[in-house]
């Protein structure tokens, strides 16, 4: 099993893991220590085979435990029209969920 990952697809985004993969990923429902499954598998390959799905891969699942639900660092929106004194601030803090990926299968 060595240099194995797959493509998996969640939150509108492709991600490329490998086993023991942490990443942020859009908000999913779970908490601290729940097994989550990506069942959308576009692509698979275990060092020697690679699996391209039509769009996904039959029978591909990955799996992954959930560490920590947070939020992303505030993006600031500004708007702002020049000679009009128009100026506009808003705030936004994207939900995050922190995933460890354990197993490709």
């Amino acid at each position: 099993m060595e240099h194995m990952f797959a493509v998996i697809k969640t939150g509108g985004k492709q991600y490329i893991v490998t086993p023991e993969t942490k990443l942020k990923i859009e908000k999913i429902e779970g908490n601290t220590g729940d097994v989550v499954s990506f069942d959308e598998v576009l692509l698979v390959s275990d060092g020697d085979t690679v699996s391209v799905g039509t769009p996904i891969v039959e029978g591909a699942k990955v799996q992954g435990t959930i560490v920590k639900q947070t939020r992303d660092t505030k993006k600031l929106i500004f708007r702002y029209h020049a000679k009009v004194r128009y100026r506009k601030t808003k705030g936004h803090k994207q939900q995050l969920t922190e995933v460890q990926i354990t197993s490709i299968q």
